[in-house]
């Protein structure tokens, strides 16, 4: 009797054994390997400025390497913190993530009263996609109407003109606001501030000679200083860019010693997003930006490069911080 029972013994054995292996085998919740849908990528700004120009550079290669398409969502507003708060608040499942900016990250903790996420807490930082300098501009027109050929120029008039010229910018809290606001404060110039919901939008204002001053990223200006619609007088990087290796910097060409106000760019996803999730998108993405093709593209338009690990993308966002407020207080700059 014993003996007849050892097969049926031995197949519920392996019955079991084989639904163990298929526990093993099939995700948490049912749930597909990801990614099994498409990945959205919110952009905290309009079209056409340098954190869209950048994402849509990106996300053709991430489709590539994942199989799935990377879609690209603009939600403009509040200085880039309506988009962030989006990314902020959604599913930490690998789905959303949030293409920030030095302004979204580091500079709107210090200038905006109420912040509605909090830019370490509330994101898993996945890695520093490209750092760019900001450039001096007016348009071409205007700056000859008016004889100004340079940064001192620019002081000279706006000192004996006060308030006979405004500034635009990509919005309250951008580093492109920023820089403006550094820029007053270091010559004692006034201008009227005019934020736009994006760099885009900003440069349209610029070239139809709505607003006379901007300090855009380089990338989203590139072509219309080419095209010699925008006079460029300088960069607010530290050092010159080498897209345009003749530009000087302002603190050289305006003759004030450590000014310095650059931008980044990078990819963020919801604190909580699983670790594995977010180093294959770092990988990924560095993978990409290392490509020649990739490389001459964002040198030609101004941007360096990066794709830096989490960690160190976690210790610059912390570093920027720090770094921000106290220019942000000496400024005056704040938005209630």
């Amino acid at each position: 009797m014993t003996s007849s029972l050892q097969p049926a013994r031995r197949l519920a054995l392996a019955v079991l054994a084989g639904m163990a292996v298929l526990a093993v085998t099939i995700p948490a919740s049912g749930q597909t390997a990801w990614p099994g849908k498409p990945v959205r990528i919110v952009v905290p700004f309009a079209p056409g400025g340098t954190t869209d120009i950048l994402a849509r550079a990106i996300a053709p290669e991430l489709s590539k390497a994942f199989g799935q398409p990377f879609i690209i969502d603009n939600r403009a507003g509040a200085g880039g913190n309506l988009g962030a708060d989006i990314v902020a608040k959604a599913p930490a499942d690998g789905y959303t993530l949030l293409m920030g900016t030095v302004g979204t990250q580091a500079i709107n903790k210090s200038l905006y009263a109420r912040l509605p996420y909090d830019p370490q807490k509330d994101f898993a930082p996945i890695t520093l996609v490209a750092g760019v300098p900001n450039v001096m501009e007016m348009n071409a027109e205007r700056a000859k109407a008016l004889g100004i050929n340079n940064v001192l120029d620019f002081i000279a008039y706006a000192r004996a003109h006060p308030g006979q010229l405004n500034m635009a910018s990509s919005g309250n809290g951008t580093s492109i606001h920023l820089a403006g606001e550094l820029f007053k404060s270091r010559t004692g110039i006034f201008m009227t501030h005019i934020p736009y919901s994006g760099s885009g939008p900003a440069m349209m204002g610029m070239l139809s000679g709505v607003v006379d001053v901007m300090f855009d990223n380089l990338p989203s200006s590139m072509a219309q200083i080419k095209a010699g619609k925008l006079k460029a007088f300088a960069v607010t990087s530290s050092q010159r860019s080498a897209a345009l290796p003749d530009l000087p910097t302002v603190e050289d060409a305006g003759k004030l010693k450590g000014f310095e106000a650059s931008s980044w760019f990078g990819l963020l996803a919801p604190a909580g997003t699983p670790a594995d999730v977010v180093l294959r998108l770092q990988q990924e993405t560095a993978k990409a930006l290392k490509t020649p093709a990739m490389k001459e593209k964002l040198l030609a338009q101004g941007a360096i490069p990066s794709g830096n690990t989490p960690q160190e993308f976690a210790a610059l966002i912390d570093a920027e911080i720090k770094k921000w407020a106290p220019v942000v207080k000496t400024s005056g700059a704040r938005v209630d």
